[in-house]
């Protein structure tokens, strides 16, 4: 009725008749049934049917429906959807909260009042593709009233505002600098335009849809265009909190309007966050006051006891500086006194004058011995080279005449050697050699300059002038002050006739006591034994070449003396055996002995064999043929003793200086005794022991057990042809050498003799025979101790040791080849020399308890090697270690360490030795676990009684250690 003058009826006609569409018509009939209560009635009487030509129904249900209904606009993601009125329902007043939602406009737009309705539209969707899913960079230029937000929005390099106005579907803001007063007055007119059309609009439609008015025109496109413009410029208001089902844009003359309390609240939140950051501002600068009045006490306290010291200072100036002045010179006389022994690399420059000003020289006699010496080694070599008897003549003449030449060269060089002082010039050196390295640690490869010493001499004269000048002005101040006090001393006797006038020697003082302790302190700061980066070069390599020059000199008279003593024992054998040769006879002598002997001895046994089956047998007879083969037997062994001796005189002669012996006198057996390795005997036979066969152990070979001189021993038989008899040898002599080279101390079973069988195919080799004493027999009888097992194993990994350093491979470690003598000293049982190491490695005999002892490498197709021996060594270990308790075994054949209990430092060993990089036998031995183990070998006691029940090799059998003396070049059985 306040719009046009007319009854609500024709009022409503009236709108209807100008609405264009039908959902333009429901949404404005539901806001007008909104904004105005009266107009329910006068809905219902409508017949929309007659005004849009049977539209909609007669039915006037769409009605009821719509005002019942109601679109909702979600803020969050921009969906809508339409919802029953009854089901939005308003949120309780202590529920609610300060809106979150903020509305911006944007900085410099305005939209045209002459914008239809369309054009608003498609400048909002325009706006939305500009903005969806962007990072937009906001900048805030001004806030109104309301809280709305002026902002400039950018996104990268792109003015939002900017792209808007160029699509045309807004223009440039006339005045941007008073933007203020233009919304002030803008709101203003919106809030009168408001109050004269008095059409109040239901909040939950959507305004951007809104129809534009067509009658009356001027007024309500005004109010339709300032509002859109809001709305386009501000993204989209939110509805507040009270009565408002959903989101949606009005204008902002609307918001403060609706809700002027929130205004207000607002305000007041605001005011009262101020005051609570006024109040917090308050508290910080009191504390702040506080703190500073405390510091400002402090500090009046601190410059209290400064001002106190200061008047204590003065007070007792002269004292103080008496008593520093009296400790700076105790420290100087100290210092003096310390740099009187060091002075400067004292000892480096005496260092440098042994090596420069005593250095030995080399013999002139010793180049033309050591060409000489070549020229005979030659001949020697081509002597023993020769097969030829009638070359062999020819090649010794030759020799001969060398060696005369260089017995004359070897006396002149005695002669000229004899003057030196090679053994107190060699100790000197060491000495010398020694204390520096005490002082300078150790020595690094020399420079190659020649004036190494003189760079040094040169940096030490000028630090000593340094140091003669410091000291010369300590020495002169000391002196002033000295003068000072005596003449304060005459100035202060009453008694003197001097003038007493002060005050011109009192003035100097203190410029005195500063000259002196400035000059003390210079002294003191001069420390001789600290030098810089160049300094330290200077000396280092000034060091270096002394030590450089210490080893030549050393290295040249170890030459020297080695030359020396092999001169004096060459010149003692060419005084013997000058234009002589060695006689054999001694030895053919000694071998026909034996022969003979041999024969009495195989007569008397066909004599007692022949006795034992006769009727006319008596036992007194019996005993003394017995009695007398024993002392045949004896005599025999004596002789074959005196042989041996024989044979190792000779063969020492051989390998120094007569090499043709063994083809001048084939018939002694020089050759093949060597090849053996000095084992073989061609008069010790089999038949002529009194040898038992072990048929218990005699599984594989026969066995035989015997008596030497009181000792047991075992006849170990290997069958062998004409192919397989050279291996065998070479087998023999290459592990017999390896035992040679330490003895006692190899850790490995010695072999005694090896016999050739007239009557088979066999060889034998005689080895030491000790029941009992294998880890098979000890386990199974009375077990090991850890201690006693950790000393056995130690003495087993130094036999591998030996083994693997002469390049040989065991691959038969096992229980009954592994012996423990007195349970204290491990030694490492021969093998069988007729099989290779993998043929060893495989045999059945290389298991222990249920742990095989092949380890998985070997299992897996692999050859033997020492790491495989190594294997076998901790299976072993572990077999001692775990006594009688249970392990599993592990899919690759090793055994379960870590579920038995044991030293740490043993689990961690057995560890090693069962991964794929296992350690060596040398640093076996040397592990942690055998520290406490005594190392040195015990003596065996072979007369203990053991029980029988091992074998050799695959058979069960035991040790005594026997060794052969080579002092006295026999080949003798002891222990």
């Amino acid at each position: 009725e306040d719009v046009v003058g007319c009854h609500v009826e024709d009022a409503v006609t009236f709108w209807a008749q100008n609405v264009s569409r039908c959902n333009d018509l429901l949404k404005l009939s539901c806001a007008l049934a909104e904004a105005c209560p009266r107009a329910n009635g006068v809905f219902g009487k409508l017949d929309f049917s007659k005004i849009y030509g049977g539209c909609f129904s007669e039915d006037k249900c769409w009605y009821r429906c719509m005002i019942q209904q109601c679109q909702v606009l979600y803020i969050d993601y921009g969906n809508s959807e339409v919802l029953n009125r009854s089901d939005i329902v308003e949120i309780p007043p202590d529920l609610q909260c300060p809106s979150v939602a903020k509305k911006y406009r944007l900085w410099g737009l305005q939209i045209p009042a002459d914008q239809n309705l369309n054009t608003f539209d498609q400048g909002k969707k325009f706006l939305s593709s500009l903005v969806f899913e962007k990072e937009i960079k906001i900048r805030h230029k001004a806030k109104h009233e309301d809280g709305t937000i002026i902002a400039q929005a950018e996104d990268e390099s792109i003015d939002i505002g900017e792209q808007v106005a160029k699509a045309g579907f807004a223009e440039k803001w006339l005045s941007p600098g008073n933007i203020e007063d233009a919304e002030k007055k803008e709101v203003a007119i919106t809030q009168n335009e408001h109050e004269e059309i008095n059409v109040s609009l239901p909040l939950w439609i959507n305004r951007s849809n809104s129809p534009p008015y067509r009658t009356p025109r001027g007024r309500v496109d005004l109010v339709a265009s300032r509002t859109r413009n809001q709305n386009f410029a501000g993204n989209r208001m939110f509805a507040p909190k009270e009565k408002m089902p959903a989101s949606v844009s009005v204008p902002d003359t609307r918001l403060s309007r609706i809700r002027p309390d929130q205004k207000l609240f607002e305000e007041r939140e605001v005011l009262r966050r101020e005051n609570v950051k006024l109040l917090q501002k308050q508290k910080e600068l009191e504390l702040k006051v506080q703190q500073l009045e405390h510091e400002l006490e402090r500090e009046k306290e601190a410059s209290r006891k400064t001002a106190e010291s200061f008047e204590e200072a003065l007070r007792t100036c002269i004292g103080m500086k008496m008593r520093s002045l009296t400790a700076k010179v105790k420290a100087l006389k100290g210092a003096r006194c310390k740099n009187k022994k060091n002075c400067f690399e004292e000892q480096l420059s005496q260092a440098i004058k042994v090596v420069t000003e005593g250095c030995l020289t080399v013999p002139c006699s010793l180049e033309k011995l050591q060409k000489i010496w070549t020229e005979y080694d030659l001949a020697q070599d081509r002597i023993q080279l020769c097969r030829n008897v009638d070359e062999t003549n020819e090649l010794i003449t030759k020799r001969d005449e060398v060696q005369q030449n260089l017995y004359s060269a070897v006396r002149e060089l005695i002669s000229e050697v004899n003057q030196l002082p090679l053994s107190e010039r060699s100790k000197t050196l060491q000495e010398l050699s020694a204390s520096l390295e005490m002082v300078y640690g150790q020595a690094s490869e020399a420079d190659d300059s020649e004036d190494v010493f003189q760079q040094f001499f040169d940096w030490k004269t000028v630090k000593m002038k340094k140091l003669i000048g410091v000291r010369g002005d300590v020495d002169t101040a000391l002196q002033i002050l000295t003068d000072w006090f005596s003449d304060i001393l005459t100035r202060f006797d009453l008694m003197s006739e001097a003038s007493s006038d002060l005050e011109e020697v009192v003035v100097k003082a203190d410029e005195i006591l500063e000259k002196v302790e400035l000059a003390i302190c210079e002294e003191l700061a001069t420390d001789i034994n600290e030098h810089d980066e160049a300094e330290k070069r200077i000396i280092m390599s000034a060091y270096n070449t002394v030590i450089h020059k210490i080893c030549q000199e050393q290295n040249m008279i170890t030459v020297i003396q080695n030359r020396y003593l092999a001169s004096v024992e060459f010149k003692k054998h060419a005084e013997e055996w000058l234009n002589t040769r060695p006689d054999i006879n001694n030895l053919l002598s000694i071998k026909k002995t034996v022969k003979s002997l041999k024969a009495q001895l195989r007569w008397k046994l066909v004599e007692k064999n022949n006795f034992e089956e006769s009727d006319d047998y008596s036992e007194l007879e019996m005993t003394r043929m017995k009695e007398k083969i024993a002392d045949l037997r004896n005599r025999v062994l004596e002789e074959i003793s005196k042989e041996q001796e024989e044979y190792e005189k000779l063969m020492y002669l051989i390998q120094k200086w007569f090499p043709e012996l063994p083809l001048l006198y084939p018939e002694a057996g020089f050759l093949s005794y060597m090849k053996t390795g000095r084992l073989l005997t061609h008069s010790l036979e089999r038949d002529l022991l009194d040898a038992e066969p072990l048929k218990e152990l005699s599984t594989n070979r026969p066995l035989l057990c015997s008596e030497i001189q009181g000792q047991k021993v075992l006849l170990k038989g290997y069958f062998v042809d004409a192919s397989s008899e050279a291996k065998v040898i070479e087998r023999v002599a290459k592990y017999h050498r390896a035992w040679d080279q330490q003895k006692e101390k190899s850790g490995l079973l010695q072999l005694l003799f090896l016999l050739f069988c007239k009557s088979d195919a066999l060889v034998y080799l005689m080895v030491p025979y000790y029941p009992g004493a294998s880890l098979g027999a000890l386990q199974a009888d009375t077990p090991l101790t850890l201690e006693e097992a950790l000393k056995v194993m130690k003495g087993v990994a130094q036999g591998l040791q030996t083994l693997h350093g002469a390049d040989i491979v065991h691959g038969s470690l096992h229980g009954n080849n592994v012996f423990a003598v007195n349970r204290e000293q491990g030694i490492v049982g021969d093998f069988d020399f007729t099989k290779s190491e993998e043929q060893r490695a495989a045999a059945n005999t290389m298991i222990v308890s249920t742990l095989s002892l092949v380890s998985p490498e070997v299992r897996a197709g692999g050859p033997a090697s020492p790491a495989s021996d190594m294997y076998a060594y901790g299976c072993l270990l572990f077999w001692l270690c775990a006594q009688n308790q249970e392990f599993g075994i592990k899919e690759d054949g090793t055994p379960e360490v870590e579920a038995v209990v044991m030293d740490d430092k043993v689990k961690s060993l057995l560890l090693n030795l069962f991964c794929c990089n296992r350690p060596m036998a040398e640093q076996v031995v040397r592990h942690d676990c055998f520290l406490l183990v005594d190392g040195n070998s015990v003596s065996p006691q072979p007369d203990e009684e053991r029980k029988p029940c091992e074998t050799l090799d695959s058979e069960k059998t035991s040790v005594k250690e026997m060794q052969l003396t080579q002092e006295n070049g026999a080949n003798l059985l002891s222990r």
